[in-house]
């Protein structure tokens, strides 16, 4: 018998040697010692690639953990597909109707379960015993691919619909689909080689549903915190109820409708859901009379500034006098910003805001004093002072944007009754289908790479590098006081991924296939394809989208 060709294959600085046709899962299992958690998918020079795979050239490698976002990713999809398993051998699936994992919610997935079956912690219990009887077996999760016909006949005979509504719109001519234990399913990413990968994980009862609580990247050994925010989870929760009110509940439902020519209506009546919704914010703060500040925060790419100008607006018609601040005129001059652990200037925190200059200004304003309202030079680092003068008049309202507005230790000197705070964020609950679900932070990213290639020019690389600096200013200043928030809106538009298809695809084919950005800017590319294209022509200038691909009345 032909002794099987070595293979050269490099690994953190050091080389090894393996047989031809040596599984990835392999290596991982020898080199796993030196890893603080479990290996679930392997780089091979810059591609992704499943454990089950094996080694047909020589490559370097590089180990991805639950501490890499594509293996923190990879451990939610197989956890989910163990849940759904075992949620349809307890209860049987001719008594489940549909269940479908609608969003992240603190360090868990929000499940809906509908069927003829009595949802409680009994049941849930149950299926979370057998999610571990499944896990102890260490049962194979296999890959393998159909042709798109048969997965389309599959999953309608499964019953399955939106599943085999959405493989309708794939022009490949086949399809990859995972079974496990003689259930099949679809997933839109990796997965773990078996169900012994996937131990820590939890089941409770919430709301009119039940969360699949999972590890989180930082600390991908034991259950991440469950703390949800009950005002961000009822804005999911409504906008699903408004989703599915224009028939577009998932990407299915969604390019049906733009097949169907019925794109311009969808893209109306949600800009009009979204008018009406800020209206009601406008009369709400018109009702307290008290309320001189209105204080906008969320994460980037939510919207703000449009948003912003579409309150006034509102405001005005209210009878009010609105007038636009931006608190990033009181940033501290450049040579007294904070650093961070690596040196570099600290923009995000509250020690880079001149917290006292903003109250005594603020506080001067509610006095009916006239205050000289700074202006921040960013080239040189600066505020300075343009002869902007501003007088609180009866009715006049000032509607302030910035990162620290929810954290009253940035307002500390203004009374509680002169403030209404806004919490604003992109909380998609658009997903592909009932089991693969769409990040938040996927839909603000896209906004956020063709804003910046627009108005600075940045490439799609140089904005997926900086993402995640961007995440952890996100988590430390503006998550943790989205609950002191007087209302919270959701800006995310049901067409919008349809309609940034065209502006950010592109962009993505421009990240360099040798960088670390590209398995990202790989992934945005994937997601891209289940969407047909919606065109621009007729979203309203007004509308929130236009602060990202341009063409508005705001000119923001």
């Amino acid at each position: 018998m032909e002794e099987k060709r070595m293979i050269q294959v490099a690994v953190d600085g050091a080389s090894y040697a393996y047989p031809w046709g040596t599984p990835y899962r392999a290596i991982a299992e020898d080199l796993q010692d030196q890893y603080p958690c479990r290996i679930l998918l392997v780089n091979r020079d810059g591609k992704l690639c499943e454990l089950h795979k094996s080694l047909d050239r020589d490559c370097s490698l590089k180990m991805v953990t639950a501490r890499d976002k594509p293996g923190i990713q990879t451990y939610e999809r197989s956890a989910v597909l163990l849940m759904l398993k075992a949620f349809y051998d307890v209860v049987g699936r001719e008594n489940v109707e549909r269940v479908s994992v609608e969003y992240s919610l603190s360090s868990a997935l929000f499940v809906r379960a509908r069927g003829g079956f009595t949802l409680d912690q009994a049941l849930l219990e149950r299926v979370e015993a057998r999610m571990r009887e499944l896990a102890d077996l260490a049962l194979p999760i296999e890959k393998r691919s159909v042709s798109t016909d048969d997965a389309v006949e599959l999953f309608r005979r499964a019953g399955l619909v939106h599943k085999a509504q959405l493989l309708s719109f794939r022009i490949n001519s086949h399809v990859n689909v995972y079974s496990l234990d003689g259930f099949v399913d679809y997933f839109y990413g990796y997965m773990a080689p078996d169900t012994g990968y996937i131990k820590c994980f939890g089941l409770e009862l919430y709301e009119n549903g039940f969360v699949l609580r999972l590890p989180t990247q930082r600390d991908p050994d034991r259950l991440g915190e469950f703390r949800p925010s009950q005002k961000v989870f009822r804005e999911l929760y409504e906008s699903t109820l408004r989703f599915e009110a224009l028939s577009a509940s998932n990407v299915a439902e969604l390019n049906t409708a733009v097949s169907q020519g019925g794109a311009t209506p969808l893209i109306l009546a949600h800009e009009a859901m979204m008018e009406k919704k800020i209206g009601d914010i406008a009369a709400a703060i018109a009702a307290r009379r008290d309320v001189r500040f209105v204080m906008i925060a969320g994460p980037s790419s939510s919207g703000k500034t449009t948003f912003s100008h579409r309150l006034s607006t509102q405001l005005r018609a209210c009878g009010l006098r609105p007038h636009a601040i931006a608190t990033d005129n009181y940033f501290v001059n450049r040579d007294r910003t904070p650093r961070d652990e690596n040196g570099n200037y600290d923009f995000e925190g509250l020690g880079a805001m001149d917290v006292e200059q903003f109250n005594a200004d603020m506080v001067r304003l509610l006095e009916g004093e006239t205050v000289e309202i700074p202006t921040y030079n960013f080239k040189k680092g600066a505020r300075e002072y343009n002869g902007n003068f501003l007088t609180l008049g009866e009715g006049d309202v000032l509607v302030i944007e910035g990162i620290h507005c929810l954290n009253d230790q940035f307002s500390h000197s203004l009374p509680k009754e002169s403030k209404y705070k806004i919490y604003i964020s992109c909380l998609t609950t658009l997903n592909i289908d009932d089991h693969n679900r769409i990040p938040t932070t996927d839909a603000r990213l896209l906004r956020r790479i063709e804003r910046d290639a627009r108005t600075r020019g940045y490439s799609a690389q140089a904005t997926i590098k900086m993402w995640p600096s961007v995440r952890r200013g996100e988590e430390n200043n503006i998550f943790p006081f989205q609950d002191s928030a007087d209302m919270v809106f959701n800006s995310a538009l049901i067409y919008e991924t349809a309609l940034l298809k065209p502006y950010v695809q592109p962009l993505l084919f421009g990240v360099p296939r040798d960088s670390e950005e590209y398995i990202e800017a790989k992934r945005l590319l994937k997601f891209l394809n289940y969407f047909l294209p919606i065109p621009a022509d007729d979203v309203p200038k007004t509308s929130l989208m236009r602060e990202f691909i341009g063409g508005g009345c705001y000119h923001v």
